[in-house]
């Protein structure tokens, strides 16, 4: 079985079920057009309440408190760019491509530029040989330690919490995604010049109409928690107690998904907002399934349920687990270095 400790599955000697999870890939356009309606309504109807609270001049705290409620449905809407740029929400490459240069306006997030760093992601995740591209910078124990100074400084701040889930998603949204870099071609240098465009136009529009400038900064804030949200789904879905890496030569693409990355088991709301992302096992065994279809294709598939859950309590411990001991095979905290 996958879990087996030597047992091997590259790409042509996949597992006999994996086959069968092959129907759940078929993307139901009602479905998906029902995502977008609810997804962009709540956000909508998250916004009208926000402007009638800045209205009557509610408490500023009030107001910041509904604006980070009103962050999950970006975080939703982000699930459904994701989707497009796995071409899983809709049948149509194109109408994958429409949507998801739409919803990257509301994330301020380029496209093209992301669907290249993603897709590097998904062929080199927990593969020690292949790290840097779209994945969270993850040195090995004696890495670290043969690095100097100012890398372990940059390392360590990098891998601070305040750093990684406050000043991080501010940068990556807000600054970060406005640049394109030469590997991402014509298409990815496309992407971002559209997104910069549509920003600076939604910026003339605000001043034309003489719109408070509240509105905007409420914007980046609900921006910047839809951030830190997403950083840490993104963060904890492979950095975690227990997770499976290994060098390229013996990287296992079925072990890497079951192992390499977690079912983060969250309450069924939670599931709901964050499109079911938490099952992120199927998502890496199948990037073409549609986030509505990750729960049935679980229910449905026995050999699934062997996966290993992580729990929202267990999953804060992964905040202090730093660097990948080659010798022990797992994370490992900085102040573990004390004891060696």
């Amino acid at each position: 079985m996958y879990n087996q400790p030597g047992k091997k599955h590259p790409n042509n000697s996949e597992p006999k079920w994996y086959k069968d999870t092959s129907k759940f890939e078929e993307p139901d356009l009602k479905t998906s057009l029902l995502q977008i309606i609810t997804s962009v309504g709540c956000y909508a109807g998250a916004w009208a309440i926000l402007v009638w609270m800045i209205n009557i001049d509610c408490s500023l705290w009030l107001i910041l408190l509904a604006a980070a409620i009103a962050s999950v449905f970006q975080v939703r809407i982000f699930i459904i760019f994701h989707d497009c740029t796995h071409n899983s929400f809709f049948i149509s490459r194109k109408a994958n491509k429409i949507c998801g240069y739409f919803a990257g306006l509301f994330t301020f997030t380029p496209y093209d530029r992301w669907q290249y760093t993603h897709n590097i992601h998904h062929n080199t995740y927990a593969d020690l040989d292949r790290r840097g591209v779209g994945d969270v910078w993850t040195l090995t124990v004696k890495e670290y330690l043969n690095s100097p100074l100012r890398t372990k400084i940059a390392y360590r701040l990098y891998r601070n919490p305040l750093i990684m889930f406050g000043f991080g998603p501010a940068y990556l949204f807000i600054f970060d995604h406005r640049f394109s870099f030469k590997n991402t071609g014509a298409k990815g240098r496309f992407s971002v010049m559209f997104n910069n465009l549509a920003l600076l136009l939604f910026i003339s529009i605000l001043g034309i109409l003489g719109v408070s400038p509240i509105y905007f900064l409420l914007y980046m804030y609900i921006l910047v928690v839809a951030g830190i949200i997403g950083v840490w789904l993104f963060f904890i879905q492979h950095q975690f107690d227990g997770v499976y890496w290994a060098h390229h030569n013996e990287w296992d693409p079925v072990k890497a998904a079951f192992e390499g990355s977690s079912y983060y088991k969250l309450p069924k709301f939670f599931q709901w907002l964050s499109g079911n992302i938490g099952l992120h096992p199927i998502h890496h065994l199948r990037p073409r399934i549609p986030n509505y279809n990750l729960q049935r294709c679980y229910n449905e598939t026995t050999a699934l349920h062997a996966i290993k859950v992580l729990t929202v309590k267990r999953s804060i411990k992964s905040l202090w687990l730093n660097l990948w001991d080659e010798k022990e095979k797992k994370l490992v905290s900085f102040h573990s270095l004390k004891k060696n």
